[in-house]
């Protein structure tokens, strides 16, 4: 039988990518590679929706709680660690699935980024002392260009750490990989956020917050960059349960639209709806499987 394919699915938070992966990993033997910033911490299970326990008992995943929260972790580490998941995956001749939303982490992936060295923490620690626009005014004035997700403020300081995303970079995907998109209709993607944070806060959201904001404290970078802090205004009574609710949507729904701004610049995905996207992987396995 041939090698494997790299299959990778993306797509906007809530839209279904995990459960496609897990039932289509099930179908073919394969096995699913987490590319999400937020679920490679210990502890952050809920706040992230990070695969159910079911979900990985059905289908092994990698990328998930690799570090503690207050530990950094770059798309460099996720670089180094995805790969050696899939070469792994493929020995064992096993299909992987590299699966999120995180744009720079499937990025540096597919396209085999060349990233700057480790960050220097002293230096890190004023950059995160200033605000974005002070950022960018840095950025402007050293010649550094912005990343993609200029927004987010981890971002941005990697990029000025890295004097700019190294872009020293294939122009195609590495071979052996094929890489669809989930598009949705925008009010289903909002009903289905809307539905997966009030599920989060019925399951113990709040709960998983305030122990993660007890241990580390609710400051760190890992705890600023999803939902926690307005499980922080809720416990401090400054949000009600349907202010939560409403904030978080609004949240994801930015979210979202960063992330396909992100990934719509890539021309090598194949977008379509998940049940186009679902059909269209089958055949594709289903041909691999036939070599």
């Amino acid at each position: 039988m041939a090698t494997a394919p790299l299959i990778v699915i993306v797509g906007p938070t809530a839209s279904g990518k995990t459960a496609l992966a897990v039932e289509l990993a099930a179908r073919f033997d394969g096995e699913i590679v987490c590319a999400d910033s937020r679920t490679v911490y210990r502890g952050m299970d809920i706040g992230t929706a990070k695969p159910t326990p079911e979900e990985q008992q059905r289908v092994t995943h990698w990328g998930l709680d690799l570090v503690e929260p207050d530990v950094a972790y770059t798309a460099a580490d996720f670089q180094h660690y995805a790969t050696k998941a899939i070469a792994h995956i493929r020995n064992k001749g096993k299909v992987p699935f590299l699966v999120g939303g995180s744009g720079l982490y499937v990025n540096g992936v597919i396209f085999n980024y060349e990233f700057g060295g480790k960050a220097d923490m002293s230096r890190r620690k004023a950059l995160e002392a200033m605000s974005l626009e002070e950022l960018y005014i840095y950025c402007k004035k050293n010649n550094i260009k912005l990343p993609q997700n200029n927004k987010n403020k981890r971002y941005v300081i990697r990029a000025i750490e890295q004097n700019g995303i190294n872009n020293r970079s294939r122009q195609h995907p590495i071979d052996n990989t094929f890489v669809v998109g989930i598009t949705t209709n925008k009010h289903i993607l909002r009903t289905k956020m809307k539905l997966r944070i009030e599920h989060m806060f019925a399951n113990g959201l709040v709960k998983e917050a305030k122990l993660l904001g007890e241990k580390y404290g609710w400051h760190l970078q890992s705890m600023t960059g999803n939902v926690y802090p307005l499980v922080y205004r809720y416990i401090s009574n400054e949000l009600t349960q349907e202010e939560l609710i409403e904030q978080a949507l609004v949240q994801d729904w930015h979210l979202a639209k960063r992330q396909l701004t992100w990934f719509r610049r890539n021309p090598h995905i194949q977008w379509a709806e998940i049940d186009d996207v679902h059909r269209e992987l089958i055949k594709r396995l289903e041909t691999w499987r036939q070599l």
